[in-house]
Parts: structure tokens; sequence; C-alpha cells
């Protein structure tokens, strides 16, 4: 099973940019996508273009028009698909979804960024703490899970081009990263990690400065899978190469 995750910063953006003649030439079994921005209802001909691949696919935008959404693209036909996570807040601004199947749960989840303000950095916070609760009670249910997207934090100073003069910004945080550290030793592994302990992986660019050029990034983006999964999984890539997005997508593969 091949499983893409991918911000992609706006799903009409990404169309004229080749998003969806890049898809199928990826052969992916399921993709899970963030910042759609935009609606099913404002993408017909989209969807037309998806469903012409072979894909089911399921959307969950935000009520604000041009913000946020996630979506999950699938060959295989779910057992269930679950919009939201019960939260109103969150579930307004379309960031979470979740698809069932047979021998695992795949969730396309975004999470807020503080980078705007202090407000939406204490928000950034109550989703945090939200969230632990949330999957671990999710877990005694589903105990394979993948939770797929885009974390908006680095976890350690090896997935950011310049740890020391970021040390203030939000998503290296030291809140957030002890946040990502506690909930991978909840029962988490880092699919990248796994299999690749290099720095310069990095799954998002600012567009200022040429930064994607010069590879001043940040690993924001993350397959993180439950810890009953670690036999399955087989390969983890970040495909700096797909360019529809300040983004990139990462592949996760998994053993039959």
């Amino acid at each position: 099973m091949r499983i893409i995750s991918y911000n992609i910063n706006g799903i009409r953006s990404a169309t004229t940019k080749n998003f969806l003649g890049w898809l199928q030439a990826t052969d992916a079994d399921i993709v899970c996508l963030q910042e759609v921005k935009a609606m099913p209802s404002q993408i017909p001909e989209i969807i037309a273009m998806i469903e012409d691949l072979g894909y089911h696919h399921y959307w969950f935008p935000a009520e604000k028009k041009g913000y946020s959404g996630v979506a999950i693209l699938s060959r295989i036909k779910p057992n269930h698909v679950e919009y939201g996570c019960g939260e109103e807040w969150i579930d307004k601004e379309g960031r979470i979804l979740r698809a069932d199947f047979d021998k695992c749960s795949v969730m396309s989840l975004y999470l807020p960024s503080g980078s705007s303000g202090d407000d939406r950095q204490v928000k950034k916070y109550e989703f945090l703490h939200f969230f632990n609760g949330y999957i671990a009670e999710l877990r005694k249910e589903i105990p394979n899970l993948i939770i797929s997207g885009d974390y908006n934090i680095c976890h350690t100073a090896i997935d950011i081009h310049n740890p020391k003069s970021n040390a203030n910004s939000s998503g290296f945080l030291p809140e957030e990263r002890e946040w990502m550290e506690l909930f991978l030793k909840a029962g988490f592994i880092d699919t990248f990690r796994h299999f690749n302990k290099d720095p310069h992986h990095y799954t998002w660019w600012s567009f200022r400065a040429n930064s994607r050029a010069k590879n001043l990034g940040w690993r924001i983006d993350y397959h993180l899978a439950s810890a009953p999964m670690l036999d399955q999984l087989k390969n983890v890539t970040i495909l700096a190469d797909a360019v529809h997005s300040d983004h990139c997508p990462i592949l996760l593969e998994l053993n039959p």
C-alpha cells in the first residue's frame, strides 16, 4: 500500500500546476490532502478528474471559504469515513478526516499554525491538548492508526534549517517540540525518522528568499504510525521534486 500526504495549499492552484497528472504518475493507493481550500461544490471539474483516476474521495472543508480543509482520496473504498472529531471549533476549520479500512485507519490531519499571532498560538496549544485525549481514546478502538498530515511542528533541530535563529518561532517552540516528543513516546512512530536519521530533509519552504532552491526548509509534514504497525513499515520518501505547493508530499509504503 502506498500512502501520500500532501499539503497542497489550495487544490485549485495545485491543479493549474498539473497536480492531477503528477498524482496519476505516483500510483498512490491513498492520498491525504491538507489545505484544500475549497468545497466540493466549487470544484466539480477537478472532482470528475479525480474520479477518472479511480479514486473514491472524501472532503471535510472549513466553513470559511478558501481556508484550511482536508480530504482523502482512496482507490480502496473505506469501510467507514469519520468527518471531524466532535470539537466544534476544530471541525469548523476542517482539520481532521479519517478513513477506516480492514487492516488500519488513515487520518488526514491539518494542525493549526501559530505563526499569525498569539491568539492562534493559544488555539494551537488548545488543539494539541485536545488531540492527546482524542487519539488516546481512538486507539482503544483502532490500534492500527496512521496519522498523516501537516503538524506545523519541527520535532528536533535536524528538522529545521536554522534551529538557533528559529528558537522562538512558532513551529519550533520548546512547548511544541515537547508535545511531539511525548506524543511519539505515547505509542507512535515518526516513520521518516525510522528509516532516515540524516539532516537537511524538509517538507516546507518559505516562498521568500529563494528558500526552496537553497533548501532552507522545515520538516513539518509526517506520517505517524501507531506502534503496532511497526512490522508493516516498508519505506518513507520525501518527494521534494513535486512543486505544486510550498510544501512537498511524503510517501509511506506499507508491506502487505
